[in-house]
């Protein structure tokens, strides 16, 4: 049994890893590899460890914020997420599995 996921788009099986991401065979749809397993995932959030100021704002972002959509990046700031208050890159430091 294959543990690579249906096309999300025609939903068909026959599906195949390409560098990091998926590809449908049959309608040639791609889709990042890493939206997959967090799809997988859904239940699964994080929580802020520490009042965050934001940069170039009077926003704060306050400590105990959970934050459900998330996706791991590459570079100084390893984590993408949307929040009520927009969409911000984090340290993974300032974060903790909820």
């Amino acid at each position: 049994m294959s543990t690579i996921p249906a096309c999300p788009q025609c939903a068909q099986e026959n599906t195949y890893q390409d560098g990091d991401n998926y590809v449908c065979a049959d309608c040639a749809h791609e889709w990042p590899m890493v939206a997959a397993v967090a799809a997988d995932d859904e239940d699964d959030a994080v929580v802020l460890i520490k009042d965050l100021k934001v940069k170039g704002s009077s926003t704060t972002l306050k400590m105990g914020t959970k934050v459900k959509s998330i996706r791991l990046v590459g570079g100084d700031h390893e984590v993408d997420c949307k929040m009520e208050v927009g969409n911000y890159m984090l340290k993974a430091c300032y974060l903790r599995k909820a």
